[in-house]
């Protein structure tokens, strides 16, 4: 595992996605905590099955993921056709577009290196997107610190939080939107415990969030979906931190599947619900959650359990991969430009615009 990339920032170790001597290199999450292993790819195509087949999850590594694989694919069509590669290239950025639907990051990062395309890059492509992928990556790296600081702002000290999903390193750049916030509050002392949903059916809580706590060292405790509501009535939890895949213009959000169950069981405990996620996760363009495309996944992924069938032949399965948590349900949006408490639509467009 890469070591922590400064020795001031505490609980840093992972990076999910990085750029090694001309390849993209992926943590394949989807084997993890049982391997852990790399894979590298060098063309497009594959870059864009490893986000469908979830080697790599989470929005803003998404984004990452896809940054990177443009200039995979700007060094082929390059290659291929020193003249014509404008033009072929749009057939990959499209595909590429296409890979998960939900996650708002990946058409962005994927717009705004075409939009450097189709401004024109004199002469071999991949020197300038390279450089702007990795910018983009290390923006994002910082937009978490940053957000890692704010949220843990919110936080009273000794706080028990409950996460869903896995909003980590592994989700990100590095360091993490939620888990970030997770880590600033654990290293300043303000959060005494941390408990993780198991998060059906992918399990990212059991199997990528208790697996980064553990590797930084700090305590958590895993429980049940379904074991939430009964935690949050126990007194032990003081808030709800989860990302985001999209946040639409009123402040609705579009989350791994089980996040509006636990805000609305978090409202009626008394517990605080905080989304933390980079403003690229923020689509001004989508009024509200109604407008969100919710990705349906194959009925195996709950039908079957490590490739084992756990339920009987002929029983059907739905399969939705986020839900919309409305914005009256979250006490406070979190971004690297500041905290929206209460959203509303005025309140993250004013967000928005701040410097």
């Amino acid at each position: 595992m890469a070591s922590a990339p400064s020795n001031t920032i505490l609980y840093d170790k992972i990076r999910a996605v990085e750029w090694e001597n001309g390849r993209l290199k992926l943590i394949d999450q989807r084997i993890l905590p049982g391997k852990f292993e790399h894979l590298y790819l060098d063309h497009l195509p594959e870059s864009a099955k490893a986000i469908t087949d979830m080697v790599v999850r989470g929005a803003p590594a998404i984004g990452v993921t896809a940054a990177y694989a443009v200039v995979l694919a700007a060094r082929d069509r390059y290659k291929e056709n020193r003249n014509g590669w404008h033009e072929a290239i749009q057939a990959d950025l499209n595909l590429l577009a296409e890979a998960r639907p939900t996650a708002v990051n990946l058409r962005w990062a994927v717009e705004h290196m075409r939009g450097l395309i189709n401004a024109g890059i004199a002469g071999d492509p991949v020197p300038r997107l390279l450089a702007e992928a990795q910018r983009i990556h290390a923006e994002d790296i910082a937009a978490n610190r940053r957000m890692g600081e704010l949220g843990a702002g919110l936080i009273e000290p000794g706080s028990g939080v409950l996460t869903h999903c896995n909003t980590g390193a592994l989700a990100t750049g590095g360091y993490g939107t939620a888990l970030g916030v997770v880590r600033a509050g654990y290293a300043a002392g303000k959060i005494k415990s941390v408990f993780a949903d198991e998060t059906r059916p992918w399990l990212q809580g059991a199997r990528l969030t208790a697996w980064e706590l553990v590797q930084e060292g700090i305590p958590a405790t895993l429980i049940a979906d379904s074991a939430a509501t009964y935690l949050m009535k126990q007194g032990k939890v003081a808030w709800v931190i989860v990302g985001a895949d999209r946040i639409a213009a009123n402040g609705d959000t579009a989350n791994k599947i089980g996040t509006y169950m636990t805000a609305v069981a978090a409202r009626h405990h008394g517990v605080k619900f905080m989304v933390v996620a980079p403003t690229s996760t923020v689509d001004m363009n989508t009024p509200d959650g109604s407008a969100i495309p919710i990705e349906t996944r194959a009925e195996s992924e709950v039908l079957n359990y490590g490739g084992m069938r756990t339920s009987p032949e002929g029983a059907r399965a739905w399969n939705p991969a986020f839900d919309i948590t409305p914005a009256e349900l979250i006490d406070a949006i979190v971004t690297e430009k500041g905290v929206v408490k209460n959203p509303t639509r005025d309140k993250m467009l004013a967000m928005m615009k701040s410097s």
